[in-house]
């Protein structure tokens, strides 16, 4: 046997047979008669290397964990059996151990997406009570147009939590799902009454378009102005009818008011057209009773006003515009003439003139009391009842001097 026919884990002898080293002794892993021993070993190591990058690739998958548990074992045990028997030459036990020592990791594994997936279904079960608790409380709301919208939100949403237990799922999917059908069974019901009193809406306004189409061309204008305030009254009253028909009726509606209130201003507009010439006249009356004040000769005063307001009656009507102005201005040389009249009739009244000179002779009497009074305080030497009668004195001779003036205002 030559040199180069020995390998450290096998050997070839003289008619071309190769062997592997193993721990239980060597055993045969095929012929090859065709070249030298030399070659025939590097055929077979180069199986042993194959199968070995083989090993290796599989310890990458795994540890990276791209395999699942069932699957790493399964390969794990694939490629056990595949270097037990291998036709190759090389450290094969070496190779075995590297795939037992991939069980602990792929058991590790296990246990850890284990973990995972209870880890997992606790929170989706916590995400499906929450679910369901938002359900309820929207089945218990009237928000029929967010409402059903959220409700198809949050279906999707459980559609992609994972199952937990079956108990609990079908326990949690009863109340969403009893959520959901109370909710759409109370907003059917809703919608229904709503289009039964929509219909009696419609009913209703349809009428009104009638009488508010009757009213539009009349030139009562006051009187119709207030019939079409009652139908609006009305209208607002019966509530909404179906969407397309609301809008037809509304305009229809409207376009009646329009008309009438549209001649109303056609026709105010020539009457303030008519008056234009009115509030000129009243400008210039309103020149010469202005002119009146400040009133100096009341008598002369009250003549002259007598004059201008026949006039002012005279002249007509103003534009609507106009009228509160020129109105507030004749009404203030009136009053301010009144008032001068009121003030002279307070001062010359005999009732009040009586009785202010009623009240100077009570105070000259009191004064002359007082006085006496206070001759014998200081007879007596009695200071302090002097001090209080000269302040009493002095008192009721400001009195007097105020009833003496209002008593001459009353008699001038």
């Amino acid at each position: 046997m030559s040199q180069g026919s020995v390998h450290e884990w096998g050997r070839v002898d003289e008619d071309g047979n190769v062997f592997v080293r193993t721990a239980d002794g060597e055993r045969p892993v095929g012929q090859y008669p065709a070249g030298t021993p030399e070659e025939a070993l590097a055929f077979f190591t180069e199986r042993f290397e194959a199968l070995a990058f083989e090993v290796e690739l599989l310890e990458q998958r795994i540890r990276s964990g791209v395999m699942s548990p069932e699957e790493a074992l399964e390969s794990v045990k694939t490629v056990a059996a595949q270097v037990t028997d291998a036709n190759a030459v090389g450290d094969l036990a070496a190779l075995t151990a590297r795939l037992e020592a991939l069980r602990p990791v792929i058991e590790g594994q296990r246990e850890s997406r284990r973990a995972e997936r209870v880890q997992k279904t606790a929170e989706a079960k916590v995400s499906k009570e929450k679910l369901v608790a938002e359900a309820e409380k929207i089945a218990e709301g009237n928000d029929w147009r967010a409402g059903a919208n959220r409700l198809r939100t949050l279906l999707d949403e459980w559609k992609a939590l994972p199952r937990i237990d079956r108990a609990s799922d079908d326990a949690l999917w009863r109340r969403f799902s009893g959520a959901r059908t109370s909710y759409t069974r109370r907003r059917k019901a809703h919608f229904a009454d709503l289009n039964e009193k929509r219909d009696e809406a419609r009913v209703v306004k349809e009428k009104l378009v009638v009488e508010a189409e009757a009213l539009a061309e009349s030139t009562e204008w006051g009187a119709t102005a207030g019939k079409y305030r009652d139908l609006m009254r009305r209208w607002k009253a019966a509530g909404p009818a179906p969407k397309g028909v609301d809008d037809q009726l509304w305009q229809r509606f409207r376009g009646a008011q329009d008309t009438f209130f549209g001649h109303r201003d056609q026709a105010n507009a020539e009457l303030d057209a008519e008056f234009t010439a009115n509030a000129e006249k009243k400008e210039a009356l309103l020149v010469e009773a202005e002119a009146l004040l400040p009133v100096t000769d009341l008598r002369a005063a009250k003549e002259a006003f007598r004059d201008i307001a026949d006039r002012w009656d005279a002249a007509g009507k103003v534009p609507r515009d106009r009228m509160k102005e020129l109105e507030g201005r004749i009404r203030k040389v009136e009053q301010a003439i009144r008032g001068v009249e009121d003030a002279q009739w307070a001062r010359t009244d005999p009732e009040k003139s009586a009785r202010a000179d009623d009240m100077v002779a009570k105070l000259e009497k009191a004064l002359a009391d007082i006085e006496a009074d206070l001759d014998k305080a200081r007879a007596a030497g009695n200071d302090k009842l002097v001090a209080d009668l000269e302040e009493n004195l002095a008192s009721r001779r400001s009195f007097l001097e105020m009833a003496r003036r209002a008593s001459q205002d009353f008699s001038g």
